[in-house]
């Protein structure tokens, strides 16, 4: 069967993957599919998906929405778009091209955006049973298949950054897990050896085991065929169940070399600066099946970006060229936040590294500048929160030193470099090539009021993601400078701040969601059920605010209850099996033998899965939404309250054992915590608080990483505040010193309190104190010196909430119509949830993901890209 449109020029597109679809939008944008009909041969049986995120499917992401095909788009542009029919043959005489239904399609352009197939090292036993690839959603429904059946112990070849992504789906599967990586280090292309090393200890103390510089000389199997180990080239063996090969890929270029068009030696189908083929002028070549005009293939989403619009450019006959590309990534990996940018290794002459490195953290940055001054490339792992601006400032001088721009917050004088910093022609995205100018003018030139319009107008923001934070920035800047009132409020149902709408709530003591939504919200929200922005956050005020305005402090009486988060709506962490996780408080991680025989007995006795926590807790995990209150009923009979680990409130109060035991120690560490931690328990905040105490100077409770954090001096005791030890590293800062019990607890109300008033929802305390204005100065000036004259305010909050407290748990085990709730189906109470299930490890228990995937819809075929 041939196709074909006599008068109309058609342009056929071989594989539907990013780059395919960006050619497409990009063809839309020059009026192309008006005036072409547009053929697409997907091998897949879906349209394009963004693999960027494709590890995002074992945490919840459905392929509908890693999509990035609009179904409107196609059908908009009149586009053929053919899922499950790849292009199995090129005629270049006849310009044709074969499906494999048996279609044959004449064409006046071809394009191949055919991608890369992942490359498995030639190793004995590669074949065997329970070894994979890595590269598709089909790859990864076989690994989770196979690892729930068959697998305890995986192993990754690859430590690059596909190898890491796999190492991550490894271990939230639940197996032991191993990397191989026949470089010295683990992202040799991306990060130097400094670099290398905070991200192996980060990695190795998630509990994965990494094997550098030795490679992988045979894969062991049993008398079945199946998978037992691996040989590694440096003598040793690894017995593992499962093997995931990651080492790299290469273009996806036979049907163009079986048409006879140019390839390079190494694979890649050869094209000139317009991503034309050097062979045949009819046919383009774009993304990872391209060899480019400078001689790369480029593997990254933002180059083939670029290609897919240099080549829909040249056939509308408008001029443009890709020369080359900006090879900056940021990724997020194993939990890890890794970057790099420009000459990340310093290969420029006569550079110069500017190199900040903090072990503890897992933190290290480092820059490269030129003997002028001018950032020439940097390499970020464990705290990549200025790539964007970074990156901007690529061949420009920076307006302060490097060594600004390396120290993390609260050491030394970090730089507050603002969107204004940045020159126009600064590239923002990399993904789509879009400047700062560019951003500029998508809101003083085409009136975009917000950063959707800007991301609609522009492309930014709308690749890997990794501009959005610089480009709101931008866009609000933009706005307030051109005199438009920015919109701040919450979200769309209030037009007011979450600290407008705390202080509205402690003045008019309101007690009700609803209320304050009829009286403050939007006229369009009024009389609505509020969204899932506003309501936690409005709840969450009002449980702060409970014991002063004279509302329930039980987060489920009520209307309360409808306003939490899907945690808070069981009083337990929800994990990714449906079953919930318990956590009693152990202040500070000061526990007696006794209690300790409870823990164990209830975790027998409901055979749940038990862990150490790194807050001196032990977690509870396995626990179906029934047998909550059974549990809790035993937790709260032995002396147990709720810990609090499921709501954004105090969680721990860490110790070390103080002047009690260690020689060290000038202070009682443990006593302080424990009277922190019970002062404290159940204060709702805007986002979690975490704490610690340490004894001595040697700082052995980690305190400087809390968001208030407390060290033993000689004469009394100093305050640390805004810590983060999480996804972005922050030191605390130094709020006061040499305090008394009695003056450190006053000065912790009033933070406590000031930071509850004064936050944004979801903002940590290390996020709040940089973004207020005059940050720790103006805190000090609040909490220590009473500038605005509120202290006495925030004392009395605290103290009436202190007064107030009761035990979220002890209080719904005593109440028959609180229990009511915790089933599994309401038409069905007494029947469980049948896809919560588990199967044993170690001999204990883990989720049976497998079991999780009955209901999925089954996506087969493998990826033409």
């Amino acid at each position: 069967m041939t196709s074909n449109s006599r008068g109309v020029p058609t342009i056929v597109l071989v594989g539907h993957g990013m780059v395919g679809q960006r050619f497409l939008e990009a063809l839309a944008e020059r009026g192309l599919t008006a005036a072409h009909r547009v053929v697409v041969l997907c091998e897949e049986p879906r349209p394009a998906y963004d693999r960027v995120r494709l590890t995002s499917y074992f945490s919840g992401s459905t392929p509908d929405e890693l999509s990035l095909t609009d179904a409107e788009f196609i059908r908009e542009h009149g586009i053929e778009l053919r899922l499950g029919d790849p292009a199995v043959a090129i005629d270049r005489a006849a310009r044709t091209v074969t499906a494999r239904s048996g279609l044959t399609v004449a064409y006046d352009t071809l394009v191949l955006a055919t991608g890369s197939y992942p490359f498995v090292p030639p190793v004995p036993g590669r074949e065997a049973e329970g070894c994979f690839v890595y590269r598709t959603i089909e790859d990864l429904l076989a690994i989770e298949a196979y690892a729930g059946a068959r697998a305890t112990t995986g192993a990754v070849v690859g430590g690059g950054l596909l190898g890491l992504e796999a190492a991550g789906a490894l271990k939230g599967l639940g197996l032991a897990t191993h990397i191989v990586e026949f470089a010295p280090r683990l992202m040799p292309v991306q990060v130097d050896e400094g670099g290398g090393a905070a991200l192996l200890r980060t990695i190795e103390e998630m509990g994965l085991t990494v094997h550098t510089g030795t490679g992988t000389q045979e894969i062991v199997t049993d008398a079945s065929g199946a998978v037992t180990g691996m040989k590694l080239s440096d003598g040793s063996e690894l017995a593992t169940d499962l093997v995931v090969f990651s080492a790299g890929v290469r273009p996806r270029d036979q049907l163009a070399r079986e048409s006879g068009l140019s390839v390079g030696e190494r694979g890649g189908i050869a094209v000139d600066e317009q991503c034309r083929s050097v062979s045949d002028p009819r046919v383009f070549a774009i993304g990872e099946c391209a060899l480019a005009a400078d001689g790369r293939v480029y593997g990254l989403v933002a180059p083939g970006y670029e290609q897919a619009v240099t080549a829909a450019a040249t056939i509308a006959r408008d001029e443009s060229a890709f020369t080359g590309a900006d090879l900056s990534t940021k990724l997020k990996l194993l939990g890890v936040d890794v970057a790099s940018f420009g000459d990340a290794h310093g290969t420029t002459e006569d550079c110069l590294e500017v190199v900040y490195s903090d072990a503890r953290s897992g933190t290290y940055k480092k820059l490269v500048v030129g003997r002028g001054g001018e950032l020439l490339g940097g390499i970020l792992v464990g705290d990549a929160e200025a790539y964007g601006t970074l990156r901007a400032f690529t061949g420009s001088v920076p307006p302060v030193s490097p060594e600004q721009l390396v120290l993390p917050a609260g050491v030394g004088a970090p730089a507050a470099l603002g969107p204004s910093a940045l020159p126009d022609a600064a590239v923002v995205c990399s993904c789509h090539n879009v400047t700062k100018g560019a951003i500029r003018g998508a809101v003083t030139e085409h009136a975009c009021t917000s950063v959707p319009e800007v991301k609609t107008c522009t492309k930014a923001g709308t690749g890997c993601g990794s501009c959005v934070k610089v480009l709101g920035q931008l866009v609000t800047a933009e706005l307030e400078a051109s005199g438009i009132e920015v919109d701040k409020g919450l979200c769309g149902c209030f037009a007011r701040t979450r600290e407008e709408l705390y202080e509205i709530v402690l003045a008019l003591r309101i007690t009700s969601y609803h209320d304050l939504l009829d009286r403050y919200g939007r006229a369009e929200a009024r009389g609505g059920d509020g969204c899932e922005v506003c309501k936690p956050t409005i709840g969450s005020i009002i449980a702060s605010l409970a014991p002063t305005v004279g509302a329930s402090g039980y987060v489920l009486d009520g209307e309360q209850a409808a306003l939490q988060d899907s945690n808070d709506h069981f009083l337990a962490n929800l994990q990714k099996n449906g079953s919930y996780s318990i956590v009693p408080r152990v202040p500070g991680g000061e526990i007696t033998p006794e209690k300790l025989i409870v823990i164990g007995e209830v975790a027998r006795d409901f055979g749940l899965y038990t862990k150490i926590t790194g807050g001196q807790r032990i977690d509870l995990f396995g626990a179906r939404v029934e047998q909550l209150p059974l549990i809790w009923s035993r937790l709260v009979d032995a002396g147990f309250e709720s810990g609090h680990a499921y709501g954004k409130a105090l969680r721990t109060v860490k110790s070390c054992v103080g002047q009690t035991w260690c020689r060290y120690g000038v202070q009682d560490s443990v006593r302080m915590a424990i009277d922190l931690e019970l002062r404290y328990r159940g204060l709702r905040s805007p986002h979690k608080l975490k704490s610690a105490v340490s004894g001595c100077a040697r700082e052995c409770a980690e305190a400087q990483s809390k968001d208030f954090g407390v060290i033993a001096t000689a004469n009394g005791w100093n305050l640390y505040v805004g810590g983060n030890g999480g996804a972005t590293p922050r030191h605390a800062d130094l709020l006061a010193q040499d305090l008394s019990d009695a003056e450190l607890v006053r000065l912790i109300d009033r933070f406590l309190m000031f930071y509850i008033r004064t936050a944004e929802r979801l903002e940590r305390t290390s996020v709040w104190l940089e973004r207020l204005p005059g940050g720790l100065d103006h805190v000090r000036d609040v909490v220590v010196d009473d500038s605005l004259g509120i202290c006495a305010e925030l004392e009395s909050l605290m103290a009436a909430h202190v007064a107030g407290y009761r035990d979220e748990w002890a209080e719904t085990i005593n109440d028959p119509e609180k229990l009511a709730r915790f089933v599994s189906f309401v038409n069905a109470p007494d029947t469980p949830d049948p896809v919560v299930g588990f199967v044993p490890e170690r001999d204990q228990i883990k989720p049976d993901l497998p079991l999780l995937s009955i209901g999925r819809r089954p996506l087969e075929g493998s990826a033409q890209r």
